[in-house]
């Protein structure tokens, strides 16, 4: 039998961890890797999303429901280690009592300079065996439309990019998804806007395997950015759409793997952007799968019973608006486990 996947063991590219805070710093291990991307969410207070990389470094931190421009916290998230981080006692990673969750990802270090588009990197982080990288560049100088090198020698499905990270003030997020109606197209992960017609947001032009295409529209400025780019890896990572049918009995979205983590947004009308993941799930109950929305502070919410994780898949049971109204969503899943691994042996559901 073919191989099915050649990622048998996800958690070594991804990984969920929960944690209550103490204020005061901590070690947060169990990761299972050295994360190149962090992204933490308080789950029981209305604070920002916060993420961090290795590429830009540690301390720069951006937050998925703010536009403002990347801030230096001392006291967040310090150090990435073999198999988590460190963080300093910054109440959007300790605040006492609180509950926390954070979202990792592997890339490939601190990364290098890549020179295949008309604007050098300051340093791209690409790790081609999980398709995710991380790419670090400068606008100042430039403009009309630009090429940046991606590192992931296939196109990517998925990019979010937040622009202005030094520029006083607000600026956009960018977001790129294969499900959209064209590269003419975006969405704002900072928003919960339907799906925006600007043909300068990616220049109209689709990423290619070395490269993808920002325009020269306003909210790109002439400022640093940083682009997280995701492409599909059977058994892995799967971009998806939907049509929701705004019944209990919902769409089954198939990803060929147990999901460990996905976000869904409608792109023809106005809703959030939905995490969740397989820590915070439960087990598949009337009241599970607690939820989070990237573009906002809230705290986790935890009575909606919106979709079940399977083996291959989800499947929305919910008649609700989030994630099954009668629109057209788009999203990313990460897999716990591939349905069928390399060496064609089945998994199973939880």
């Amino acid at each position: 039998m073919a191989a099915y996947t050649t990622i048998d063991n996800p958690g070594l590219y991804f990984n969920t961890v929960l944690y209550t805070g103490d204020g005061s710093g901590a070690t947060v291990s169990g990761v299972g890797f050295q994360p190149d991307l962090n992204w933490t969410k308080c789950r029981s207070d209305n604070l920002n999303h916060a993420l961090t990389d290795a590429v830009r470094g540690v301390q720069k931190t951006i937050y998925s429901n703010s536009e403002s421009e990347a801030d230096d916290v001392s006291n967040g998230l310090t150090a990435f280690n073999s198999d988590g981080y460190v963080h300093g006692d910054h109440s959007l990673w300790s605040t006492n009592t609180e509950t926390y969750v954070s979202w990792n990802w592997k890339a490939n270090g601190s990364g290098s300079s890549d020179t295949n588009g008309s604007v050098n990197s300051i340093a791209t982080s690409a790790n081609t065996t999980s398709g995710f990288s991380i790419t670090h560049f400068n606008l100042s100088g430039e403009s009309g439309e630009e090429t940046v090198g991606h590192g992931l020698g296939v196109a990517p499905d998925f990019i979010i990019a937040k622009t202005g990270l030094d520029k006083s003030g607000n600026s956009i997020w960018w977001v790129y998804h294969k499900g959209l109606s064209s590269a003419s197209y975006y969405l704002s992960l900072a928003g919960n806007g339907a799906q925006a017609s600007e043909s300068q947001a990616w220049g109209g032009t689709a990423p290619t395997s070395t490269v993808f295409t920002v325009g020269d529209a306003g909210g790109w400025g002439t400022y640093k950015t940083v682009a997280y780019c995701f492409a599909g890896k059977q058994g892995y990572c799967k971009t998806f759409s939907y049509e929701g049918n705004g019944n209990a009995d919902g769409t089954f979205i198939y990803t060929g793997f147990r999901p460990a983590w996905l976000m869904v947004k409608p792109i023809d009308s106005a809703d959030n952007w939905v995490n969740f993941d397989n820590k915070r799930l439960g087990f598949n109950s009337s009241v599970s799968p607690y939820s989070l929305h990237a573009n906002k502070n809230f705290v986790e919410t935890t009575d909606t019973g919106q979709l079940d994780f399977l083996s291959n898949g989800f499947k929305i049971r919910n008649s609700g608006n989030t994630v099954n109204r009668a629109s057209t969503f788009v999203g990313i899943a990460f897999a716990e486990a591939p349905f069928v691994n390399s060496n064609g042996v089945p998994c199973n559901a939880r």
